[in-house]
């Protein structure tokens, strides 16, 4: 990226009471973003779109695809480690309120202004419904691509909920169901020997889709730096609260989370894959039925990982931010 864009890393210091003391995150911007870091310096074009990237279990692959989209739409796009990965602090009491809280303390550090843009991939997504649950008057618009989906949450009809599951391989059923109803036995199941625990932790072939496998031979290629160093702190701090906080109790339910944007001034999508493997389609078919005002795109032959090539990235970020409606592959 060097040469291309405009690329930093900084820490801040936390001042919300109760939260882990520091946090460390990743600017992607324009050249022409002079010296945005670590004064928190707001010079760049005050016409700019400032995104708020959660990742999911991988790291930002998302920052090696969008140098051209960065350049020409003004992009101002932040991707935060949360609590647990790479160098921010654990928070042993992380759960889906406080990461909406870190986002907009976070926001305020940096002087994103009095809304700006989430958009949260697989994991990252119940960050994004957090979002939309505390912080809605501070979202210019949000984006949840192919967002994890909890099988627990009330709205849900008893047995869609129960055969989607089932389409979940058994290591990960049984990885789901502990981090559900017996959460203080994840730590022991997630490292125990005997059986295999999580299929998606692990990267099991089997969870991925054809177009997932593709995918992946792609990223092999692909400096993977930024991943080694996401979880440096362990698995525990990073995947293992992750499994507790999307498939815990959650306070809310995001089936019940009303418009955000009621005068259209801004919009929410959801994007997933049909073919994904991890997030069951059905599902987000019912959310999507839930909550009309939410703009929902499936791509018929999309696994859980089909926004890292074929220039999905860009046309997720186009539809966010400019409303243009994605063309087919």
């Amino acid at each position: 990226m060097e040469g291309t864009l405009h690329t930093e890393k900084m820490e801040y210091r936390k001042t919300r009471p109760g939260t882990r003391s520091s946090q460390y995150m990743h600017l992607i911007a324009p050249r022409t973003y002079p010296c945005l870091f670590p004064r928190y310096s707001r010079q760049h074009n005050t016409t700019s779109s400032e995104i708020c990237f959660i990742s999911s279990y991988y790291s930002h692959w998302l920052f090696l695809s969008i140098q051209v989209l960065v350049e020409e739409l003004g992009i101002y796009l932040l991707a935060f480690d949360r609590a647990g990965y790479g160098e921010s602090d654990p928070n042993p009491k992380r759960d889906v309120k406080s990461e909406a809280l870190d986002i907009e303390e976070l926001a305020d550090q940096l002087e994103l202004g009095q809304r700006f843009y989430v958009l949260g991939t697989s994991m990252g997504g119940y960050s994004v419904w957090g979002c939309l649950q505390y912080i809605p008057h501070r979202l210019a618009g949000a984006a949840l691509v192919v967002p994890v989906i909890n099988y627990w949450w009330p709205s849900f009809p008893a047995e869609l909920s129960k055969q989607a599951f089932k389409k979940q391989v058994v290591p990960e059923q049984r990885t789901l169901w502990i981090a559900h109803n017996v959460p203080s036995l994840l730590y022991l199941w997630m490292t125990q020997k005997w059986l295999p625990s999580s299929a998606a932790a692990m990267h099991h072939p089997e969870i991925f889709s054809k177009h997932d496998l593709e995918v992946l031979q792609k990223m092999m290629t692909m400096p993977r730096t930024m991943e080694n160093k996401s979880r440096q702190q362990g698995t525990y701090e990073s995947i293992h609260r992750d499994l507790l906080v999307a498939f815990g109790r959650w306070e809310f339910d995001p089936m019940n989370i009303t418009d955000p944007f009621p005068q259209n001034e801004g919009s929410v999508h959801i994007w997933q894959g049909y073919e994904d493997r991890l997030v069951i389609v059905e599902l987000q078919r019912y959310i999507s039925k839930k909550l009309p005002w939410i703009k929902y795109h499936e791509v018929p032959e999309g696994g859980h990982m089909f926004m890292l090539v074929d220039g999905w990235t860009d046309r997720i970020l186009k539809a966010l931010l400019v409303g243009e409606e994605p063309s087919a592959v």
